[in-house]
């Protein structure tokens, strides 16, 4: 195998290589594996199943999301799954976990989840980086398809999402606290392919939004019926941006009753994140919980939501789930990550544009398109607002994927 630029650290294992697990050949799928994914492949198809097969994702600090993440992701059929936390399991992470025991405490969290995550489809493979992720070079992030980077320190999901961009990858961010949590995707562009019935209006060449265009539209019959098959671009932007930066879509701003609607928690998440990059800690003492208020309240003015709608009683609720696990949660929002890169890797769908915040008391997730003014997609690099200077950020901007053979093995 030729080899490549980005090296295997000793703290990285693959434990489990077989010879069942081929990528996809000339001859596609095999018959065993039409039998054992049968019902997804009706869903979306035997040329999304082989993309999927082929993936490489890479999965970055396994607490709870992670483990939903996970599991879905492997029982999909991924081609391999590497899992990167330098941390050792504790008893804190058997409340909400299931994929470590009372056993495994003191064990490197990645490697004791895995034995667990093998199960779960022997064809998968699932490797294991004990490393810590602020460690890596930009260029280690080519060996994946998707990289996904849950429960994260705020710089470190914007040094990851830089070094993404570097080498343009797909990207994805989650966390979740209590009854909380967000989900945040920078596919950069990404294209896909909508099929649906023709209906009395042919679909044209346009733009529909500020991120969204149609590139090109066919037709096939089937069935004396006429489908389109619709091609579209979506344009994104990085975490940094979307995360504290950005401001709401225009039609949000020009009707009140829109404003009104929009839930604190985004205010709130935005706040939180802020306060953890000046303080380094999650709130705690009374002087925490004002500049804690303060911000959430700085927030939600420069977002230009109406200040009766961000109350003290929210503000307490939020701020009692902040560093707690909940199953529930982490089931719903783990669910609609994977669900998501299934979608992104088949490209058959429109995907989540770009940040969606969970209420667990409303059950709401809205969606939020959280874009600044100006350029978006490939060009929008936020280099110089990279100010730790782990080497996962050292990578200059010529620190692409050319010349790599992208393999994790």
């Amino acid at each position: 195998m030729e080899a490549t630029s980005v090296p295997l650290s000793p703290n990285i294992s693959l434990n489990h290589q077989n010879a069942d697990n081929p990528r996809v050949t000339d001859e596609g799928i095999s018959a065993d594996e039409i039998a054992l994914y049968d019902r997804q492949i009706r869903l979306w198809g035997v040329q999304a199943q082989e993309k999927i097969r082929n993936a490489k994702v890479v999965l970055i600090r396994m607490k709870a999301l992670a483990n939903e993440v996970a599991k879905n992701l492997v029982l999909a059929g991924i081609y391999s799954l590497t899992i990167v936390d330098h941390e050792l399991v504790s008893e804190s992470d058997l409340g909400a976990q299931f994929f470590v025991s009372e056993s495994d405490i003191g064990r490197n969290r990645a490697e004791a989840a895995a034995v667990q995550v093998r199960k779960l489809n022997p064809r998968v493979q699932v490797i294991v980086d004990q490393s810590d992720i602020r460690e890596k070079r930009a260029e280690y992030f080519c060996a994946f398809d998707i990289v996904i980077a849950l429960d994260l320190h705020p710089n470190t999901l914007n040094i990851i999402n830089t070094a993404t961009r570097l080498n343009h990858k797909p990207f994805y961010a989650a966390g979740v606290h209590g009854l909380y949590g967000f989900l945040f995707s920078d596919l950069i562009q990404h294209d896909f392919v909508v099929e649906r019935e023709r209906g009395n209006r042919n679909t044209s060449v346009t733009t529909e939004s500020r991120t969204r265009s149609v590139l090109e539209v066919k037709e096939k019959k089937e069935n004396s019926k006429t489908f389109e098959l619709v091609t579209k671009r979506e344009l994104f932007s990085s975490w940094f941006l979307a995360s504290d930066v950005a401001g709401l879509p225009n039609e949000f701003l020009k009707r009140r009753n829109r404003l009104k609607a929009v839930t604190p928690i985004l205010s709130c998440f935005r706040a939180l994140w802020s306060f953890i990059q000046v303080q380094d800690h999650y709130p705690r003492t009374a002087d925490d919980l004002k500049l804690f208020t303060r911000l959430a309240t700085q927030k939600h003015k420069a977002l230009g939501l109406p200040d009766e709608t961000l109350r003290s009683e929210i503000l307490r609720k939020f701020l009692q789930n902040i560093g707690t696990e909940i199953v529930p949660v982490t089931a719903i929002l783990g669910g609609q990550l994977a669900q998501d890169v299934i979608n992104v890797l088949g490209a058959r769908q429109q995907p989540i544009q770009n940040l969606v915040i969970f209420d667990g008391y409303s059950i709401e997730a809205p969606v939020f398109s959280l874009h600044p003014e100006g350029v978006l997609g490939e060009p929008l690099l936020p280099i110089s607002n990279v100010v730790d200077k782990s080497p996962v950020a050292a990578g200059e901007s010529r620190a692409t994927c050319n010349g790599i053979q992208a393999d994790a093995q």
